[in-house]
C-alpha cells in the first residue's frame, strides 16, 4: 500500500503561480512512477504531468508544457507540481498519483485548483 497527501491548492489569478505537494508513505521502494492528473467539471481525468522515480525522466501535456514542472525529493518522499503563468482553463481538481512495480496504482485525495480574477 501506498498513501498520498496532497497540498497546495488555492485561488490564484490568472497568470499567477501555486505550487502542489503530493506526499507518500508506505512501499515507497516500490514506487516506479508519480504523476499528476487533474479533472475538470463535466471533463474526463488528465494527465498533467509524470516524473519516472529511476532516473528521473519527465513527460507532460502538451497544455501545460513550458508552464508547469514536476520534481521530487527522494528524501522526503514528496512530489511537487510548479505552476507558472495559469490560465483559467487550468481550474480543476488536482489528483497526485502513483504506480509500483507491477502495476497498481496509488491516487490521492485532489486538492482543487480555481485560477479566475
Amino acid at each position: 500500500q501506498v498513501q498520498l497527501v496532497e497540498s497546495g491548492g488555492g485561488l490564484v489569478q490568472p497568470g499567477g503561480s501555486l505550487g502542489l505537494s503530493c506526499a507518500a508513505s508506505g512501499r515507497i521502494s516500490s514506487i516506479y512512477a508519480m504523476s499528476w492528473h487533474r479533472q475538470a467539471p463535466g471533463q474526463e481525468r488528465e494527465l498533467v504531468a509524470l516524473v519516472y522515480t529511476s532516473g528521473g525522466s519527465t513527460n507532460y501535456a502538451d497544455s501545460v508544457k513550458g508552464r508547469f514542472t514536476i520534481s521530487r525529493d527522494n528524501a522526503k518522499n514528496t512530489m511537487y507540481l510548479q505552476m507558472n503563468n495559469l490560465k483559467p482553463e487550468d481550474t480543476a481538481v488536482y489528483y497526485c498519483r502513483t504506480t509500483i512495480y507491477g502495476g497498481t496504482q496509488y491516487w490521492g485525495q485532489g486538492t482543487q485548483v480555481t485560477v479566475s480574477s
